[in-house]
């Protein structure tokens, strides 16, 4: 079981990677010079234009309160609980706008816990976002696993995220598995 949850986090890592270098659209507060970061100059930043930026440089200037991200790229414990809800009252799989949808919360939660901590947003909105990515993966979860006990169709796929097509790929190997391994009959010779 081991090496299972050793190549599942593997992939994981390797998907949350992939989500770090996907570009996000930033909005600046603050004037700054330009820099260089990883053979990459990037240009300086002027108060109130917008900027496309791979996720994990933007975090470097939002972590410095020289960007932050634009409102229609934000992930807040209000979208979350509009996903949360979505996911709620719908039995199927919802298909997001992204294919990495869950990597762009976990990593948004980032934002939150910085608003927190400079008091920008009280520390229930952050409960809150917690609370609703819970019930997110939950919900998810629970759908994943009705789902994993068949093979899946062409619709279904789309709905998956990257993460959640790569572990439904190993749970339904798994379940098929364990299914033969008490279904199949000996065959007495």
């Amino acid at each position: 079981m081991n090496n299972i949850e050793h190549d599942l986090s593997d992939v994981l890592n390797r998907l949350n990677f992939i989500f770090k270098n996907e570009e996000i659209t930033t909005l600046c507060i603050k004037d700054y010079n330009g820099i260089s970061i990883f053979n990459e100059k990037l240009k300086p930043f002027e108060k109130n234009k917008k900027y496309r930026l791979k996720f994990f440089i933007a975090r470097i200037f939002i972590e410095n309160n020289i960007l932050i991200v634009a409102p229609n790229d934000k992930c807040d414990n209000i979208d979350v609980q509009r996903y949360a809800i979505s996911e709620r009252d719908n039995q199927k799989l919802m298909q997001r706008d992204i294919s990495h949808f869950l990597n762009k919360i976990r990593e948004f939660r980032f934002f939150m816990e910085k608003d927190v901590k400079d008091g920008v947003k009280p520390m229930i909105d952050l409960d809150k976002f917690n609370s609703y990515l819970s019930n997110i993966i939950d919900n998810r979860l629970l759908k994943l696993l009705r789902l994993s006990k068949a093979k899946l169709t062409l619709d279904d796929e789309k709905r998956l995220t990257i993460s959640e097509l790569k572990l439904y790929r190993l749970i339904f190997d798994l379940l098929n598995t364990w299914k033969k391994f008490f279904l199949n009959q000996y065959i007495i010779k």
